[in-house]
């Protein structure tokens, strides 16, 4: 079940509770019996695998201008390779 935190709007009494995902919310401060709001904190992300890397987020247009260099330097590698056959 979940850990909820909990701030009186009224006395600033600051408090956690666990409760489950089907309870209402709290609205009364157990001490001054104030209107209470959730407070929200950030969220742990922890990322696992290999890694992340900067060209994981290129657009397209980068990606196929990357792709036609190497298409480029491989058809020169196969126009040398049929000249260097003939002349044996």
């Amino acid at each position: 079940m979940p850990t909820y935190a909990y701030a009186c709007k009224d006395c600033g009494h600051a408090f956690d509770i666990v409760q489950s995902f089907h309870e209402a919310s709290l609205t009364q401060c157990p001490q001054c019996e104030g209107r209470l709001r959730k407070k929200f904190g950030n969220v742990g992300v922890t990322f696992k695998g290999s890694g992340f890397y900067r060209t994981d987020s290129r657009s397209s247009s980068s990606a196929s201008e990357s792709s036609s260099s190497s298409s480029s330097s491989s058809s020169e590698t196969s126009a040398a390779a049929p000249a260097a056959g003939s002349s044996s």
